[in-house]
């Protein structure tokens, strides 16, 4: 019998890494993500596992880096302000390839932000956040049931690769309350760990170690042509996606995550009124699909919805290659003089009916 529960997407997070076998948890309580880390010091205890409340989001990080080289699932999570607090932890982990995950949950705005609803981080998400040109995948839920199918993706992905997976929330993802199905998702089978610490000593009598200073251990190119070969794999390999009545429109929303749903709403909205509008969702931000927007140009106008300041858009004219006009419609006051600036299906449908 499938087991149903009503809870947030903040919570269904918590689930999801129960069932994916993840047992250490470390992280640092920021708005609007407490009730992750809530749900971490409350429930790992009562089955053996590991939560600790780090002193700050940069200690949390090296400590999925220290749990994760051992081989053992783990994560953190945390908001904006504390993600820009993790990005030399995550570089280090990129360099010595261990399969952990982050989440996060965005605020607004440069520096300390606000806590209303946003999706701000798409550039640092996507174009790595530290230095060195590394990759992040990069997972986006649009609903709570994709909250906790999304992190046992995500371990099964990070394992698969030695690569961090990112999932990217916003406020109201998180905040919001739906049924869910909890269940064990089903992957492929993975490769043992054998590259893990394990505390024995190598013939010699050298231990074993992991480093995050890779490159002085082989020379400099061929370390960086194996991180270069494992992103074009994910490229070639992880790319996902929903199109929705994208068949015959001749206008299609691109958004991801909260947007996303509000902007399928609008499509919905726009059909019954005789308007050929569709939806292309990025469910992975990283690896981007810009094929399947690619093949979706010819004669048609695209309008980027997204709660933040013009960053997505990049890559959707990036993926139209010129041939098609490309709007934007932003979660800014500029756009949204209403309570909050928030995205609401009629404000969409405004903006494509002018567009039109």
């Amino acid at each position: 019998m499938i087991k149903r529960i009503l809870t947030t997407g903040n919570e269904a997070i918590g689930h999801g890494a129960i069932y994916a076998g993840c047992r250490h948890f470390f992280g640092y309580p920021i708005t609007p993500q407490n009730q992750c880390t809530e749900f971490f010091a409350r429930e790992f205890p009562k089955m053996g596992g590991v939560f600790v409340q780090s002193e700050s989001e940069t200690a949390s990080i090296n400590m999925v880096y220290g749990a994760a080289a051992a081989g053992v699932r783990a994560m953190t999570s945390t908001a904006s302000v504390g993600f820009s607090l993790m990005q030399e932890g995550i570089s280090h982990i990129a360099m010595a390839e261990l399969p952990c995950v982050v989440v996060n949950v965005q605020r607004g705005g440069p520096g300390m932000g606000t806590t209303q609803t946003a999706q701000m981080d798409y550039l640092q998400v996507t174009k790595g956040g530290g230095h060195g040109g590394y990759r992040n995948i990069v997972l986006a839920p649009a609903s709570v049931q994709e909250c906790f199918d999304f992190i046992q993706l995500a371990f099964y992905l990070a394992d698969k690769y030695r690569n961090l997976v990112l999932a990217l929330s916003d406020g109201i993802i998180a905040e919001m309350a739906e049924s869910i199905e909890l269940r064990t998702l089903e992957f492929d089978p993975l490769p043992e760990k054998d590259w893990a610490l394990k505390g024995k000593a190598h013939k010699g009598g050298r231990r074993d170690f992991i480093s995050c200073s890779n490159l002085l251990t082989r020379p400099t190119r061929d370390g960086l042509k194996v991180l270069g070969d494992k992103f074009h794999e994910i490229e070639a390999n992880e790319v996902r996606y929903e199109n929705y009545m994208t068949e015959d429109a001749n206008f299609i929303l691109v958004a991801y995550g909260s947007s996303a749903r509000i902007s399928k709403e609008a499509v919905d909205i726009a059909r019954s009124e005789g308007f050929k509008v569709g939806l292309i969702r990025p469910i992975t931000l990283w690896p981007f699909p810009y094929k399947p927007i690619r093949d979706l140009t010819h004669g048609k106008k695209f309008l980027v919805v997204e709660d933040g300041l013009e960053q997505m858009i990049e890559d959707v004219r990036c993926a139209t290659e010129g041939k098609s006009e490309v709007y934007f419609l932003g979660g800014t006051a500029r756009h949204l003089p209403g309570p909050g600036g928030m995205i609401f299906p009629d404000r969409v449908i405004e903006e494509v009916k002018k567009l039109i």
